[in-house]
């Protein structure tokens, strides 16, 4: 089946944005991206720190409500209308939930040809990535970087502890048909 959408699926700071920004470069088609802070960025300013919607603990946890939920399906399923009129989209998530957080997607992207992509990076490395950047409570990159593979299966997966993004890209690229 031809890949119609790539879901990449990493911790905080693992690397999954500089992979989907150099996969729009080496693709030979256009690939649309969409990533789960497009998502939470779009949220109305109420939800951000609310029980209903996202909060974001000190030590780097992350908790989401109800009204979280119910937009984040709607934006999935959002993403999947875009695939099924012809566009191809690179999804950039974490998956807190695990298995449920892919089966989320799975359900939205019934029928479409996907790639499924674990980013693993080593905690500490994505932790020092993570106060390079300064946009990040820390400690979210250390308390993600396993948990959102646990239970995750994948097609294929790539490790950015000591890969550049590109490489990775790479390796992704020639998984796509």
């Amino acid at each position: 089946m031809t890949t119609q959408v790539i879901v990449l699926n990493g911790g905080s700071s693992s690397g999954k944005s500089g992979i989907v920004r150099c996969l729009q470069e080496i693709l030979p088609d256009p690939w649309l991206a969409f990533g789960v802070d497009d998502f939470v960025d779009a949220l109305p300013a109420k939800l951000r720190d609310s029980d209903a919607g996202i909060v974001f603990e000190a030590d780097g946890g992350v908790s989401v409500g109800p009204e979280f939920r119910a937009l984040d399906a709607a934006w999935a399923e959002g993403v999947a209308a875009m695939a099924r009129a012809g566009a191809r989209v690179i999804v950039d998530d974490v998956f807190l939930g695990g298995p449920s957080s892919r089966q989320r997607w799975q359900r939205a992207l019934a029928g479409l040809g996907v790639l499924w992509v674990g980013v693993r990076c080593d905690g500490a490395v994505a932790a020092g990535r993570e106060i390079a950047r300064g946009d990040r409570v820390q400690g979210m990159a250390a308390s993600q970087a396993r948990v959102v593979h646990e239970g995750v299966e994948y097609d294929l997966e790539v490790d950015t502890t000591h890969t550049e993004s590109l490489d990775c890209a790479r390796v992704i690229a020639a998984r796509v048909g």
